[in-house]
């Protein structure tokens, strides 16, 4: 009997340390929400409300499934339930990405002390004109799947490439996000396009233009920057940089809305690990870039341009 009394003595005891531990806490909280005030802090605590990240990726997971229906839905569709599910899929799609971007852009007028444009109503026309562009945006992603089919040997049909390849999600969260950044909505395109890149490794800045036909095989590392140009019919490989000559800091404001990144024509194919840089960087129509390049020039249509192949040494153990 006196050690179970001196068992609960001892928890009396520590639970009375704990609390004296979270009695601490007020003053604490105040010490760092004091801080929020300070010179070069960022945070954002306002009445105004802002885009939600998650929100977007939920928009993302809506998106897909729609762009290529029946294959991520959550039931089997036929010819008899696909108009009712697909209707409500679009419906409440419209909704969330409407509220998306309608954060986005009165934040933006706040952050940037811009002149009302109603932003309610904008959002919901932006919104009504991306529900009508997805007709277009899946035939340019039926056009990206064959290119993927007739350039990868490895793949046996085109369900695979749809199931299956990082790349083509990629391109389907670009594409998406590409027409929203080309209609002027802020922020949300670049959490689309760093939310795929989180996940395939793959990573496409939603100014990018990009033709039709476009294909990475396994993709893994591809970084394709923001006024990169790419004509139809382009096939780039694992690790391939499409970058920018590095800026000093001063440079940076200078050349922000500048040509910075390279332009890729029609018919080029672009091997692992090449490195093409600078805005002034054109590669020329059906040429061939092999691994490892290192490209800060132009090259003319037609052309091959590789490494000199090195030479191995192999020695008897």
């Amino acid at each position: 009997m006196q050690e179970g009394e001196n068992s609960k003595e001892r928890c009396r005891e520590e639970i009375a340390a704990t609390q004296k531990h979270r009695s601490r806490l007020p003053l604490l909280i105040d010490e760092v929400v004091a801080q929020y005030g300070k010179r070069g802090r960022l945070h954002h605590i306002g009445p105004e409300p802002i885009p939600s990240r998650q929100a977007i990726i939920d928009i993302i997971r809506k998106t897909v499934p729609i762009l290529f229906p029946g294959f991520f839905s959550e039931k089997r569709l036929d010819e008899i339930n696909a108009r009712y599910y697909l209707g409500e899929q679009i419906t409440e799609l419209f909704d969330a990405i409407a509220t998306q971007i309608q954060h986005a852009i009165r934040h933006d007028c706040i952050r940037f002390n811009r002149p009302c444009v109603h932003c309610e109503d904008l959002s919901q026309e932006i919104t009504l004109k991306f529900i009508e562009s997805i007709p277009q945006l899946q035939e340019k992603l039926s056009k990206d799947v064959r290119a993927a089919f007739e350039g990868d040997p490895a793949s046996r049909h085109f369900d695979e490439i749809i199931f299956c390849y990082p790349g083509l999600f990629a391109m389907a969260v670009y594409r998406v996000a590409h027409w929203l950044h080309s209609n002027a909505v802020p922020l949300i395109p670049r959490i689309m396009t760093e939310y795929a890149h989180s996940l395939t490794g793959i990573d496409i800045h939603p100014g990018v233009v990009i033709g039709e036909s476009f294909f990475m095989d396994h993709g893994t590392g591809v970084v394709i920057g923001e006024t990169t140009t790419i004509g139809d019919r382009v096939r780039l490989y694992q690790g391939v940089t499409l970058g920018a000559l590095s800026l000093g800091k001063d440079e940076c404001p200078l050349l922000r809305d500048q040509k910075r990144h390279p332009t890729i024509e029609d018919d080029v194919i672009i091997y692992a690990n090449a490195t093409i840089l600078g805005g002034q960087t054109v590669i020329g129509a059906r040429s061939t870039i092999g691994g490892n390049v290192w490209l800060t020039e132009s090259v003319p249509p037609d052309t091959s341009v590789f490494l000199k192949k090195p030479e191995l040494v192999m020695k008897n153990k």
